[in-house]
């Protein structure tokens, strides 16, 4: 078993659930949660919003997967990311579970 994370805007909350449908993951969770950015190293003229600090409505999905799924998801969310227009992206991260009850 593998725990999958996935955070991303609001905005994509839809396609995650569609990616996770096509991927045939049938159980998961997700939270809105405020995403927090410190953009105190990037160059004044690069920051859009003329402030260090930057949060953004955000959205965490977290599911129990099989091994197996896991080549299929990062596969679909690189898909997506790669014809997204806007900066955002989905991020994916898949932690190793030691010992799950079921």
């Amino acid at each position: 078993m593998k725990l999958l994370l996935i955070t991303a805007v609001r905005e994509f909350e839809k396609d995650i659930k569609q990616i996770l449908k096509n991927a045939q993951v049938k159980s998961f969770s997700y939270k809105n949660v405020n995403g927090f950015k410190d953009n105190s190293e990037d160059a004044l003229e690069a920051n859009w919003f003329a402030t260090n600090m930057q949060e953004t409505e955000s959205v965490l999905f977290y599911a129990f997967v099989h091994q197996e799924k896991v080549d299929g998801l990062f596969e679909k969310v690189k898909e997506f990311n790669t014809i997204q227009v806007s900066k955002s992206n989905i991020h994916l991260a898949v932690l190793n579970i030691e010992r799950c009850s079921q």
